[in-house]
């Protein structure tokens, strides 16, 4: 019986690819030529999911040198086409399905986790870039990989208290000056383990801001997740 409404949805609404317009395949908006041309992150540093050249995953001399604040990472794609066209579709022109999609497919591979987060948190805007866009592209994505793994998505706790410059504008050495105090932490916060999920990992600035504010809330552990790695 549980699966009737997604019988039902699939035979009004059939899956539609978002790249190519073909009939989607196994249920997603993704026809499987189009599945199999996405550059999936297969071998990465576990620490900051930058791709690496080893057969396996292992962890990459820039966090060798100086781990990062947050304990783990995960990008499930290299920031290449025909990731980046569904990420900018949902960032810059609000097709939502395109958030769904990505959600789904970061679950696919999350549930495989032996120990789950008490809570997803989305990367917060500030009210003035959220009044601009709308909406949030985190949180589109992280309402799907929440319902889909079962795991609480926290969007109360977090708060991006400083409007920034956009981090796409800035070279990487002043990303980071430009994320200092940015974020603010309710305190005392519940959650001892959290993911912080956003769309794309490009320096690990965004991430280190958030991740290093949740510490001095009293969080322990702090993986990060993202839909594609630069």
């Amino acid at each position: 019986m549980n699966k009737w409404p997604n019988i039902i949805q699939n035979w009004l609404y059939p899956p539609t690819c978002l790249l190519c317009g073909d009939p989607g395949a196994e249920g997603i908006d993704l026809c499987p030529d189009c599945l199999r041309s996405l550059p999936y992150n297969t071998v990465a540093c576990p620490r900051c999911a930058i791709p690496i050249e080893s057969p396996t995953p292992e962890i990459c001399g820039s966090c060798q040198k100086k781990p990062p604040v947050f304990d783990s990472a995960f990008a499930l794609f290299r920031y290449e086409e025909p990731v980046r066209h569904l990420i900018h579709s949902l960032k810059f022109g609000a097709r939502y399905p395109c958030g769904r999609l990505l959600g789904v497919l970061m679950a696919e591979k999350l549930a495989a986790l032996k120990e789950k987060p008490c809570a997803v948190i989305p990367v917060p805007l500030h009210p003035s870039r959220y009044r601009q866009r709308g909406f949030n592209q985190a949180i589109e994505i992280a309402r799907t990989v929440s319902r889909r793994l079962d795991i609480p998505l926290d969007l109360h706790s977090c708060y991006r208290i400083r409007a920034t410059i956009a981090q796409a504008e800035l070279p990487a050495k002043q990303r980071r000056k430009n994320l200092r105090n940015a974020f603010e932490v309710e305190t005392p916060i519940e959650h001892r383990h959290v993911a912080i999920l956003d769309d794309v990992i490009t320096t690990g600035a965004t991430a280190k801001a958030l991740a290093g504010a949740l510490r001095r809330a009293g969080v322990t552990r702090v993986d990060v997740w993202a839909c594609a790695r630069a």
